[in-house]
C-alpha cells in the first residue's frame, strides 16, 4: 500500500501569484532610479517656428550635461517655460537616444506659446514701465523630464534671468 503525504504550501496560494506579478514592476522601479548625479539642462537658444492662429511656435535647444558616469538613456522629452513666475511656453517631443557619461547632448523640442499668454506677459511689463519701473532682465524657470521607458523618468530644472538690454537696440 502506498502512502501519500500532503505537501505542505505546495499549492500556489493568491498571495504567491500577486507577488510574483508584481516583481517586474518591482525590478523597473529600481533600474529607473537615478544613480548618480541628475543631468544639468541649460536653455542653449530659441528659434522661431511658423504658428497657426495665435500662437507662436519655437524650436528650444537645450543642452543637456550628464555629470555622472552612468549612461543616461532617454525616451521622450517634456519641457515647461515660465516667464515672471507664469507659464508662457511649454512642449514634448519623441526624441530617443542617450548621453554618455560626463557627455552631453543638445536637444531640440518644439515649444509653443499661445497668444494670450504672449499678451498677459506684455500688458504686465507695460505696467511696470509705467510704475516707473525699468524692465532690464525677465527672470525664468525651466522644468522637464526626459522620459524613460521604465517607471517615471529624469526630471530636470533651471532658472535665470534673460538680459532684456540688448533687444531695445
Amino acid at each position: 500500500m502506498r502512502h501519500v503525504m500532503p505537501r505542505s504550501g505546495s499549492r500556489p496560494t493568491r498571495r504567491h501569484w500577486l507577488a510574483l506579478a508584481c516583481l517586474p514592476l518591482a525590478l523597473g522601479a529600481c533600474s529607473s532610479l537615478p544613480f548618480g548625479d541628475p543631468p544639468r539642462v541649460d536653455l542653449a537658444g530659441l528659434k522661431s517656428l511658423p504658428g497657426e492662429g495665435l500662437e507662436l511656435r519655437f524650436m528650444a535647444k537645450l543642452r543637456v550635461q550628464n555629470p555622472s558616469s552612468q549612461v543616461l538613456t532617454y525616451e521622450g522629452v517634456s519641457l515647461e517655460l515660465d516667464l515672471r513666475g507664469q507659464r508662457f511656453a511649454s512642449g514634448v517631443a519623441p526624441l530617443a537616444g542617450q548621453v554618455a557619461g560626463y557627455g552631453e547632448a543638445v536637444l531640440e523640442i518644439p515649444v509653443s506659446v499661445s497668444g494670450f499668454t504672449i499678451a498677459r506677459q506684455l500688458l504686465d511689463l507695460v505696467r511696470q514701465a509705467e510704475g516707473g519701473g525699468r524692465v532690464e532682465r525677465v527672470a525664468y524657470e525651466l522644468r522637464g523630464k526626459l522620459g524613460s521607458a521604465g517607471l517615471g523618468g529624469t526630471g530636470f530644472g533651471t532658472s535665470g534671468e534673460i538680459d532684456l538690454t540688448g533687444l531695445a537696440r
